[in-house]
């Protein structure tokens, strides 16, 4: 009997084990893991998905503000998440990683002086072709309303350029607001779209105006050709005007016709600030302008970092383009002076350093790039999160643009002036026009790589003498502290150059518009005298 009831007490003893234990283990995954049915997953927004017609209709969005009209990204602050001092001196740290530098109070102030007038009588009609890309062509069609102003010319829509290395078919109205430029530059140039018929057939002056002019060149020379002439076409647009020494209404006017006058096509500027959206869903986001397209490659000579093959057709392809002029180039030597593009692999070493987490957000504002995903894998690796308009943006919603270098070029402008943080690999004038529209609008954070000392670590890197770690990175940001878009005025020539490689050396206008365009606000006279009762 005493032996049954031991046998039963084991028994009870088990069952009430099993029991709590199994109480606990409900207990324990009802408190980390909740469950929920598979057909009632939570949706989770998806920066990808297709648009609604709604989302997409570009003409109703023209009538929308202007992106270039926005007030900078907004930073979204994370509240400090934990007590611990070192989690919220890390927070600390990735605000000053997005922060941008102070403006010092400039603001644009580019609006006509007091003795500014109206546009007088025409003498004559202004026909211009520009040349070379987006932005070298944008540069170009500003410096020709100057023109205008000066030898008192009606100027005629500008020709795009349809024979640069791109090919682009584009005319103005395809990608620039043909009507806004027309209105915004009412009190400034007279402008017509087309030329009038009865001078259809006219002879005209075909002219190559001298590179970096002055306004004596234009007021005597140029002007001096009304007298022979109802019709003057230049030849090219791009460095046609003086970066300096300037009358202040003709430098202020340059600032108008390219920061307000010089506005995308509607449906650009929609797709652009879709563009935008998208990225920001991710949170703050770097543009990054990898200039390692196989144009870049082949006109500066950089092969570091290429297969034989790959060096060799490059070579082929500069010496069968007319228009560049040198042909024989040392890469090794190119790169040792800051002349050569960073490689993608360069890039993601610098991100890295400056300390950039894994998790950024980066735009590539670029078009096909050299090597495709072989050459992208080590920037990949490091930074997943890599987007372009062809992952945010359906095919359907690029095929107005896919085959239009110019127009897909301005896509990238938009989000890379948009961005919160902007880096190019390559100081081209895709980077010297963004860097000087970031700064017209406030002085945007715009981290501008030294290659030349970038290269001299980067190759310590290979060569096993260095490594990757906190004496990189402490030196790479002691680098580019001084090199992040604060104000600054522009840099004139090169001590003891001359000629035209004087003008060349200058920094060009429309890198920064400072001191032409951007003054100091005025702060409000405060009364600090004392009120009698």
């Amino acid at each position: 009997m005493q032996k049954k009831r031991w046998r039963a007490l084991v028994v009870l003893r088990k069952v009430l084990t099993c029991a709590i234990c199994s109480i606990a283990l409900v207990a324990l995954f009802s408190v980390h893991v909740p469950a929920f049915p598979s057909s009632k997953v939570p949706k989770f927004s998806d920066p990808f998905k297709l648009p609604t017609k709604r989302e997409n209709k570009y003409q109703k969005l023209s009538a929308e503000r202007s992106w270039t009209q926005e007030l900078a990204p907004s930073h979204s602050k994370s509240p400090l998440p934990s007590r611990k001092l070192d989690e919220a001196s890390g927070i600390l740290e990735m605000e000053k990683l997005w922060k941008p530098p102070s403006n010092r109070d400039f603001v644009p102030c580019a609006n006509p002086s007091l003795n500014y007038t109206p546009p007088a009588g025409s003498r004559g009609y202004l026909l211009v072709h520009t040349n070379g890309g987006l932005n070298q062509m944008r540069a170009g069609i500003c410096d020709m309303v100057a023109v205008a102003r000066i030898i008192n010319a009606t100027l005629v829509i500008p020709e795009l350029d349809k024979r640069s290395f791109w090919q682009d078919s584009s005319n103005f109205s395809d990608v620039f607001d043909e009507d806004h430029f027309i209105e915004a530059l009412a009190i400034d140039v007279k402008v017509i779209k087309k030329l009038p018929k009865d001078l259809a057939n006219a002879t005209r002056a075909v002219k190559h105006f001298r590179s970096w002019s002055g306004m004596e060149y234009y007021e005597e020379e140029i002007a001096s050709m009304w007298e022979e002439y109802e019709v003057i076409r230049a030849a090219k647009s791009d460095s046609r005007l003086a970066n300096n020494h300037l009358p202040s209404d003709i430098q202020k006017l340059r600032c108008r016709a390219c920061y307000e006058a010089l506005r995308f096509a509607p449906q650009i500027e929609a797709m652009g600030k879709l563009l935008v959206d998208r990225m920001r869903s991710y949170g703050p986001y770097i543009a990054l302008h990898l200039r390692y397209e196989k144009d870049m490659l082949a006109f500066s000579g950089c092969t570091h970092d290429l297969s034989q093959d790959e060096a060799d057709e490059l070579r082929v392809i500069r010496e069968n383009t007319p228009y560049w002029k040198v042909k024989e180039i040392d890469s090794r030597e190119q790169r040792s002076k800051g002349f050569c593009p960073l490689t993608p692999k360069e890039v993601g070493i610098l991100l890295t350093a400056l300390g950039y987490p894994s998790t950024t957000p980066i735009y590539i504002a670029a078009g096909e790039i050299y090597g495709g995903d072989s050459r992208m894998a080590d920037l990949q690796s490091r930074y997943p999160l890599i987007m372009s308009k062809e992952k945010l943006a359906s095919v359907e919603e690029l095929e107005p643009f896919i085959n239009h270098a110019s127009q897909m070029a301005a896509l990238d402008y938009i989000v890379s002036v948009e961005s919160d943080v902007f880096i190019p690999s390559y100081s081209g004038n895709m980077a010297r026009a963004v860097e000087g529209h970031r700064r017209y609008l406030g002085h945007r954070k715009t981290i501008s790589p030294d290659r030349k000392s970038l290269v001299r670590l980067f190759d310590k890197l290979e060569q096993g003498t260095m490594r990757e770690g906190k004496n990189l990175s402490s030196r790479i940001i002691e680098i580019h502290r001084r090199r992040q878009g604060s104000p600054r005025k522009r840099k004139g020539p090169i001590s003891g150059t001359k000629g035209m490689d004087r003008f060349r050396s200058e920094e060009a206008f429309y890198v920064n518009p400072l001191p032409d365009c951007l003054c100091r606000k005025e702060l409000p006279i405060v009364n600090n005298s004392l009120t009698m009762r």
